[in-house]
């Protein structure tokens, strides 16, 4: 039987969803355009008046904003209440460029914490759980958003911020964490160090984990799975329209409902910026719907995948999108290839590998170099170079069947690539591109 934190949003009919989203656009059109001069600016490029949106359906008809639109605003371009209301900021992690800067009111806290309050019982919380958040905290949404959400529900909640694994394991242990919070590749990282320590699965106390803020494959769900006797769910979100919780994946695990009351969805052609049908696969655009210090109208994600409205198991109509398969603005050309990180994973794990690995893409001679460092499990190490060559050769005729193109594959010994407790670095671009 399947739990719900809010049901009557989370089981809304889709005209009745249709009626609440049209009301909260047109208020939060009026809303940014009265208060937000970089966006009103845009729309009066495009002769666009609040006037003009009387519903939903009118939305195609609003100006995008993209990154750059936010940096190009930075710090209080697209701010749309006095500062006096907002009662706190998120931050982006990127290092280049100017940051994204996120405000939040305390109506937006509440929102925010309420949609990672879903994610967590979909995941099979309750009141009756520890859980264990161990995404960053600060600046970095992962940390705060799973942690409001955490006690929304009323769970014993384990603030441990990321790093430190064996204090990690310890409380995790001691304390019986049931469900954990963080990347997917620090969950790996865990197993795997849980199992270096002698431990089984069944010796873990946890039963389900909840692992966003970057790309994995449903390859390393099955090991991270298997590794901690776990149950592993997605959840999606991005710190320019809120924070994780964006969007969370249920028990059925084919794609994630959208908390659609908050943030409309849609699928655009990438090049062309044309509204897709449902199905299509495409750019992934949000509308913060009722997000009062920093609501964005048609945010361009980045992020491709698909929506859906097959109806789901678990009973909720929210829509659903796919993982994401890519993004627009991560991907590598390299040699005029398009390649994104996660075909390399994909790869890596089809071949029986661990994800522990590395892209490093140079220029010399103005000619493109690829190369992937991939790391040995203790099960496949060997230190005889024929084996070595042989292993090597075989992994990049395997990525040059899924990529198109030939790289440089070097396995190196186990350990050897420094692990991530955060967001794992998976990609050296080493070529001045601009």
């Amino acid at each position: 039987m399947a739990n719900y934190y809010q049901k009557e949003i989370e089981t809304m009919s889709r005209e009745d969803m249709q009626k609440l989203q049209s009301e909260k656009l047109i208020k939060q059109v009026k809303h940014v355009y009265e208060n937000v001069p970089y966006y009103k600016n845009l729309m009066d490029e495009k002769g666009i008046t609040p006037d003009d949106i009387k519903g939903i359906d009118d939305l195609h008809k609003l100006p995008f904003l993209t990154k750059a639109d936010l940096r190009d605003a930075y710090p209080y371009g697209l701010l749309a209440k006095p500062l006096e209301d907002c009662v706190r900021i998120q931050s982006t992690s990127g290092t280049t460029g100017r940051r994204v800067v996120a405000f939040y009111t305390r109506k937006d806290v509440d929102l925010w914490e309420d949609c990672c309050a879903r994610a967590i019982v979909a995941a099979g919380g309750s009141n009756k759980d520890v859980c264990q958040v161990a995404y960053g905290y600060g600046l970095f949404t992962g940390g705060p958003g799973l942690n409001g959400g955490s006690h929304k529900v009323g769970c014993l909640t384990l603030p441990m911020s990321s790093g430190n694994t064996e204090r990690q394991i310890r409380f995790m242990t001691d304390l019986s964490a049931t469900i954990l919070c963080c990347t997917p590749s620090y969950a790996a990282y865990i197993g795997e160090t849980l199992k270096e320590m002698g431990y089984k699965p069944e010796d873990i106390p946890l039963k389900a984990g909840i692992f966003g803020a970057e790309p994995w494959t449903e390859e390393m769900r099955r090991g991270i799975e298997a590794t901690l006797g776990i149950k592993a769910y997605d959840i999606y979100g991005l710190t320019e329209t809120t924070g994780p919780g964006v969007a969370f994946e249920c028990s059925e695990q084919t794609g994630m409902h959208i908390n659609e009351d908050h943030f409309y969805a849609e699928i655009i052609d990438p090049d062309t910026g044309e509204v897709l049908p449902e199905g299509s696969k495409g750019e992934l655009v949000f509308t913060s719907l009722d997000k009062e210090a920093f609501p964005l109208l048609r945010y361009r994600t980045r992020d491709i995948c698909v929506l859906t409205r097959k109806e789901c198991s678990c009973g909720r109509t929210l829509v659903k999108m796919a993982k994401p398969m890519g993004r627009t603005d991560d991907m590598l050309i390299i040699r005029g290839v398009n390649v994104f990180p996660s075909q390399i994973e994909t790869v890596l794990l089809n071949e029986g590998y661990q994800p522990n690995y590395q892209i490093v893409v140079d220029r010399v001679n103005n000619n493109d170099t690829f190369e992937v460092n991939v790391e040995m499990t203790p099960e496949i190490f060997t230190d005889k170079v024929g084996e070595i060559i042989a292993m090597e050769k075989a992994l990049a005729n395997a990525m040059k069947a899924m990529l198109g193109i030939n790289p440089a594959v070097h396995l190196v010994a186990p350990k050897s690539i420094a692990r991530s407790e955060g967001k794992a670095v998976r990609v050296i671009d080493k070529r001045k591109l601009i």
